[in-house]
């Protein structure tokens, strides 16, 4: 075994995480008869994805190591990361596709509504703190310098295809901005958000809608305002394929049974098989 051999071997570890336990060992151990300080690896192509969630606090040597790895998938979750922060870091991560944030401050996330973001994918904002109608306005709206015809009039967002907004103070004049600014999007969480009802689901599916055509999927879990009332309101996506109606207190079993069962008006051919209900409010379409 030579010392040439040992970027192969910490290579084996799969994701970064400032100073993790399984990177931390392998360097003890080998460093014993490959080289007393090894080279750490930057190598963009082994850290596509890299995990900081629930560090105690993100440091500038952390921040400094992702910026060398320019990974795809970025997970920040229950940080506290600051504002400053994640401001130095999406300006120089253009080619993120994947950031979760998870549990932080709006104080912090707020970073975002100050950039654009061309090759982001999926955006997770799950209970993050003190969020209103007026703080998710000011991501979804174009930047304020945008100039009618440019690409960025249609928002930050006009690429993402996941957004996840579970447990948010939201109301539907949130999902008027989503609708608006993110017609690409396929799968949406808004589980738990208290204000989400049938009305919701309305705006959503509306014959004016991109989503009515795009979304695929669509979590309303734990939304106790929605009713068997807008059951109906999902054959209006030809593409929806799950839809999870878990935990919503007003939506019943025999509801999602008839809404399985009931083929109703014909339906074009992408809207492919009928529902079914392997747990309960859970309805599936097979592909």
């Amino acid at each position: 075994m030579t010392a040439g051999t040992f970027p192969v071997l910490i290579a084996l570890g799969h994701r970064w995480d400032a100073g993790t336990a399984t990177v931390l060992t392998v360097v003890v151990v080998l460093s014993k008869f490959l080289h007393p300080r090894p080279p750490r690896c930057c190598d963009k192509r082994l850290w596509t994805r890299i995990d900081l969630s629930r560090r105690k606090s993100i440091t500038p040597s952390m921040l400094s190591g992702i910026i060398r790895r320019q990974p795809a998938s970025l997970d920040l979750s229950w940080t506290n990361i600051s504002k400053k922060q994640l401001m130095w870091l999406i300006n120089r991560l253009q080619g993120l596709r994947e950031l979760v944030l998870t549990g932080c401050s709006w104080c912090s996330v707020s970073a975002l509504s100050t950039a654009s973001f061309p090759s982001l994918r999926l955006l997770d904002l799950r209970w993050i703190e003190d969020v209103k109608d007026s703080h998710l306005r000011e991501l979804l709206l174009p930047p304020t310098d945008s100039k009618p015809g440019q690409t960025e009039s249609r928002g930050r967002l006009q690429n993402v295809s996941e957004l996840r907004l579970s447990g948010l103070d939201i109301t539907d004049s949130s999902l008027r901005l989503v609708v608006r600014h993110t017609p690409q999007l396929a799968k949406l969480d808004l589980s738990h958000c208290n204000h989400v009802g049938d009305q919701s689901v309305n705006l959503l599916t509306a014959a004016n809608s991109p989503l009515r055509d795009s979304l695929a999927e669509i979590n309303l879990s734990g939304c106790n305002r929605l009713t068997d009332q807008c059951l109906p309101l999902f054959r209006r996506c030809p593409r929806l394929s799950r839809i999870d109606l878990r935990s919503c207190r007003h939506v019943t079993p025999e509801g999602c049974a008839r809404f399985c069962e009931d083929s109703g008006p014909p339906a074009p051919p992408p809207a492919g098989p009928p529902f079914r209900c392997p747990e309960e409010k859970l309805l599936i379409k097979d592909s």
